[in-house]
């Protein structure tokens, strides 16, 4: 299973989310020290919109996607998070 399958999975199950779109941009950082990765997965862009967030700062929410992919983020070079709860 490719990485980014395997985080949407992860995000589906643990935040139910209204949206959710992950965008590999690991092309965009090709000769990058991280760009290697795992099965050239290094880069990658998550938006998520989830009631999983209502009452919580963005740090807390950032805190939460963090723990939910610990195992991923050990196979990849950089995640840009945006996190928001519905209506924002």
């Amino acid at each position: 299973m490719s990485i980014k399958n395997e985080m949407s999975s992860v995000l589906k199950e643990k935040f139910s989310p209204e949206f959710l779109e992950i965008i590999d941009e690991s092309d965009k950082h090709a000769g990058h020290a991280g760009s290697a990765g795992f099965y050239g997965e290094s880069h990658f862009k998550v938006t998520i919109i989830s009631s999983k967030f209502c009452g919580l700062n963005q740090i807390e929410r950032h805190r939460e996607v963090y723990l939910s992919l610990h195992f991923i983020i050990k196979r990849i070079h950089a995640l840009a998070l945006t996190t928001k709860a519905p209506g924002e």
